[in-house]
């Protein structure tokens, strides 16, 4: 009898060796042509302005991005229940089952409420939000 975990062992240092491999031979390979465009700091193909510690962004991007992954993760919870839900509800009772589920949708809708109070679900702020609407004549 063989050992499994020989197989896994064996996977993984291919699954490590192939890209390590790969890197080498194309870094010995390839030609070395230093010019100022590869050494500039990537800023989505414009001319880069100021060192790099100076690159100022919009955090917005950041936070979009941790709302999506959020909610993402919410659906990929929240499927399994719905699969197991009338077997669960069979097995220990309607409350039991739903009261879990209720409490974390209702975490979510609050955590949204406080994104969206805050603007972080707002992409571009209107004029009207930044001047004050007393200002308007």
């Amino acid at each position: 009898m063989s050992n499994p975990w020989i197989a896994i062992g064996a996977l993984a240092v291919v699954a490590v060796a192939i890209p390590i491999s790969m890197m080498a031979v194309s870094s010995l390979l390839r030609p070395s042509v230093p010019e100022q465009g590869k050494r500039a700091t990537y800023e989505s193909g414009e001319v880069p302005t100021g060192s790099s510690q100076q690159i100022k962004f919009n955090i917005q991007y950041y936070m979009v991005a941790l709302l999506f992954v959020i909610f993402d993760i919410e659906t990929v919870l929240i499927f399994p229940w719905t699969v197991i839900y009338r077997d669960a509800v069979a097995a220990v009772g309607m409350t039991k089952v739903l009261l879990p589920m209720v409490v974390f949708i209702g975490v979510l809708v609050v955590g949204l409420g406080w994104a969206w109070r805050n603007g972080a679900v707002q992409w571009v702020r209107s004029p009207r939000a930044t001047k004050g609407a007393d200002t308007y004549e």
